[in-house]
C-alpha cells in the first residue's frame, strides 16, 4: 500500500499545482491513496464545500484538517455529511464531523486518524489519550492505520509517534509549512515525518505573501494575510506500507515544483 500525503495546501496557488503535478505524482509513485491537509484550501484560512470537491475531483481521497477547520462556517454542515473530510478526533465530540475512518482501496482497507496538537494551540481534548482510543478503535478493522498530527511542538509530535510505535503504519506531522529532514522508521515499523511542509507559494513566509507577515512583525498590528502567489511547490511524503503486517517499508520526502 502506497500512501501520497500532500502537506498544507495554501489557497488557489496550492490547489493549482496539486491539479498540474497529482496525475504525475501518483503515475510515478504507483499510489493507491492520496490524503492532503485542508485546513488552508480557501484563501489560506480554513475549507469551504466548493475548494473541498475541487480536490477530491483532482484525486484526492481524503482531507484532513487541523485548527482552521472552522474559520469557514459553511464547513459545518459540509463537514457533518462528507466523510472524506476529517477534523481532529480530539475536538469535542459535540463537533461535527469525525476524525477518523476506515475505507476500501483496492480490496485493502485502511484507517485514517486526525489529531491536534496542544503544545501552543488551542486547548482541546488530549492527544495522546484520544488517539489511543481512536487507535484502538481502528484496530479492531485493519492493521493499516495513517494519523495526521497536527501540532506546533516538534517535541509533542515526536512523543506522539514514539507513544504509538508499533500499533500505527505512520505518523505525519503538519501544521508549520516547513518540511522537515528527519523521516525515518521507528523500530516498531511506524514511518515518521516532523512536518510534510505546505503545497503553495515557494517564496512566501509559510505560504503567505511575505510583505504582510513582515509588517506585522515589525509593527505589532494585526494584518490580513493573503495566499502568495508566484511559483508555487508541492511538498508532501510517500510512505509504503506493508499490507500484512501494517508496517511502515519507507518513507519518502517529496518536494516538487511545476
Amino acid at each position: 500500500m502506497r500512501i501520497l500525503f500532500i502537506g498544507d495546501v495554501i489557497g488557489k496557488p496550492g490547489r493549482d499545482i496539486v491539479a498540474s503535478i497529482l496525475p504525475r505524482l501518483t503515475e510515478e509513485y504507483e499510489t493507491d491513496l492520496v490524503i492532503a491537509n485542508s485546513e488552508n484550501l480557501a484563501g489560506g484560512f480554513g475549507v469551504t464545500p466548493a475548494v473541498a470537491e475541487e480536490m477530491f475531483a483532482l484525486g484526492v481521497d481524503i482531507l484532513t484538517s487541523g485548527n482552521h477547520i472552522w474559520d469557514k462556517k459553511e464547513v459545518e454542515e459540509y463537514i457533518a455529511k462528507e466523510h472524506r473530510l476529517l477534523r481532529p478526533a480530539n475536538y469535542p465530540e459535540q463537533a461535527p464531523g469525525k476524525g477518523s475512518l476506515v475505507l476500501e482501496q483496492g480490496g485493502c482497507p485502511i484507517g485514517v486518524l486526525n489529531l491536534q496538537g496542544r503544545a501552543f494551540m488551542p486547548t482541546i481534548d488530549c492527544p495522546f489519550r484520544i488517539g489511543e482510543r481512536e487507535i484502538g478503535r481502528l484496530r479492531r478493522q485493519t492493521a493499516l492505520i495513517f494519523v495526521d498530527f497536527h501540532g506546533e511542538a516538534t517535541a509533542e509530535k515526536q512523543a506522539f509517534a514514539w507513544y504509538v510505535d508499533g500499533k500505527v503504519s505512520a505518523v505525519i506531522g503538519s501544521h508549520t509549512h516547513v518540511q522537515t529532514a528527519d523521516e525515518r522508521i521507528l523500530p516498531g515499523g511506524t514511518a515518521y515525518l516532523t512536518d510534510a511542509g505546505m503545497t503553495g507559494g515557494r517564496d512566501s513566509v509559510i505560504g503567505m505573501n511575505v510583505e504582510e507577515p513582515i509588517a506585522k512583525f515589525i509593527t505589532g498590528l494585526p494584518k490580513r494575510f493573503h495566499p502568495a502567489s508566484g511559483a508555487p511547490q508541492l511538498c508532501g511524503v510517500m510512505v509504503e506500507i506493508d499490507e500484512r503486517s501494517g508496517r511502515a517499508a519507507s518513507i519518502t520526502r517529496i518536494q516538487r515544483e511545476r
